[in-house]
């Protein structure tokens, strides 16, 4: 690994969900470089064992680490860093390295009733959450809804089912007011969720909040990069490139979906495609 200011920013999710943390990313820091990696081959994260979630990260991490010399990496899936983020630490100490969490903390701030975090299941079941909900929540009024399939649906950009399953996820975390024991903070556990923002405020009042973790990630990230000297110069150019151990083409669809006009943002397409990694290229779990 010889990383340099001039080297990529690595980021990886199980799909394209990570693509919210990646705007985010993009806009804090415009002028760097970034390889995002969709594990789409061996997704949904959030309802498979920690085990699997180890490997997988693992094989991936390894892949941006060594073989692409990122000089960061984030891990933009909430399941992948409750299962692997002591592990990539520990193989990586030097390199600078950020995971996501839900953002329970600035919803117990925001929050003067209930907070509804809507996460996977493999999320809200591990011990880095139930960590996360003693030390950021001891008193707070929590409930925790496990979304089931919803991943999946945005995944597929499939309308009907994300509606569906909004409606029912919705109904779970309410009811909605500024009384007591009604929910008045939406945290978004997962980083697909944002994407469907939209159709979860329909079931909910204008007053809800709905918090997630693309912002805090990013200045983390521009916070671990300029300490090690690693920030790319105001006359780098910035670009993405796109890869994945799955559809390459339908990546590239989400992204233009999901992610705001800017230069580079769809740098994948002038990639060689004998350089992009390939669905056999990582083993599986």
């Amino acid at each position: 690994m010889h990383a340099d200011a001039r080297s990529p920013i690595g980021v990886f999710d199980s799909g394209v969900g990570g693509l919210s943390v990646l705007e985010a990313l993009r806009e804090a820091l415009p002028h760097e470089r970034f390889v995002y990696y969709a594990d789409t081959a061996h997704a949904p994260y959030g309802e498979r064992g920690d085990a699997y979630v180890l490997a997988r990260t693992l094989a991936v991490a390894n892949d941006l680490v060594e073989g692409r010399g990122v000089k960061a990496l984030v891990v933009a899936c909430n399941t992948a860093t409750a299962a692997a983020i002591h592990e990539l630490r520990a193989l990586w100490p030097g390199l600078p390295i950020v995971g996501v969490e839900p953002a329970l903390k600035p919803a117990v701030a925001a929050s003067r009733g209930r907070i509804a975090v809507l996460a996977t299941r493999g999320t809200l079941a591990s011990a880095k959450f139930r960590r996360l909900q003693e030390t950021a929540a001891p008193r707070a009024q929590v409930v925790a809804v496990p979304c089931d399939g919803l991943a999946d649906a945005i995944e597929r950009a499939d309308a009907g089912e994300i509606d569906a399953l909004c409606a029912r996820y919705m109904q779970a975390a309410g009811p909605f007011g500024a009384g007591a024991g009604e929910t008045d903070t939406v945290v978004l556990g997962c980083t697909h969720y944002p994407f469907a923002t939209g159709v979860l405020r329909r079931h909910a009042p204008a007053s809800v909040r709905f918090l997630d973790t693309g912002a805090p990630v990013s200045l983390r990230t521009r916070q671990l990069l300029a300490e090690a000297g690693l920030l790319a110069g105001p006359g780098a150019a910035g670009g993405i490139e796109l890869t994945g151990s799955g559809d390459l083409p339908a990546l590239e669809a989400a992204a233009r979906r999901w992610l705001a006009p800017a230069p580079g943002a769809q740098a994948s397409k002038d990639t060689d495609p004998a350089q992009r990694v390939t669905p056999q290229a990582l083993p599986a779990a």
